[in-house]
């Protein structure tokens, strides 16, 4: 069994900012967030086998706090939030035409120059996947990582939704499940909202 968490609130999420890359540490909310996360786990009887994690201090910290210390925790460079290039920490409440464009369709409307294309994003992304698939069937996983890596996860998953998770609102510490069947991921549901 597979589960995908959003990292906890930042002082950048919080001031709307788009945080991207920057390595922020979770804010009093997030740990907040990030604890009540770990136990939602420990009240369904979740217990993780492996917690793979973005780099990211926030993403770390997250992992740490869901899934407990006593599973050792993984970094991976392709859970990483998406590259936002010169865009990092521009308001979203004063965003420049450009990023209004695209974040108005993000299925029909490239990234800026500068940003990483979503494209690339689910293709990292569904890298990491398919190399986890095998232990997923036989294991409980953690993945803690980003909005946008999440949703390029989750359109990974799900081909036929034909990107409507990028319009999707996922908040921090938003959490979905995805069974390993046959050697077949399953259709990721949101199970935070269970």
């Amino acid at each position: 069994m597979l589960y995908l968490i959003r990292h906890g609130q930042t002082a950048l999420n919080s001031a709307f900012a788009l945080q991207g890359r920057s390595d922020t540490p979770l804010n009093e909310t997030g740990t907040a967030q990030a604890e009540a996360a770990g136990l939602w786990f420990r009240e369904r009887g979740i217990r993780f086998d492996r917690v793979y994690s973005s780099p990211l201090e926030r993403a770390v910290q997250t992992a740490r706090l869901a899934a407990g210390t006593q599973v050792p925790l993984e970094t991976d460079p392709r859970l990483i939030e998406m590259d936002y290039g010169p865009y990092e920490g521009v308001s979203l409440q004063a965003l420049p035409p450009e990023l209004v464009t695209f974040f108005s369709d993000l299925v029909h409307n490239p990234a800026p120059e500068g940003m990483e294309p979503l494209p690339d994003v689910v293709a990292r992304l569904g890298a990491f996947l398919e190399e986890l698939r095998p232990a997923a069937e036989t294991q409980t996983i953690l993945v803690s990582t980003h909005a946008i890596a999440l949703k390029g996860a989750l359109e990974y998953l799900t081909p036929e939704s034909r990107g409507s998770f990028w319009s999707k609102n996922i908040g921090n510490c938003a959490i979905y499940q995805a069974e390993v069947r046959g050697g077949v991921y399953g259709v990721p549901i949101d199970a935070s909202a269970c």
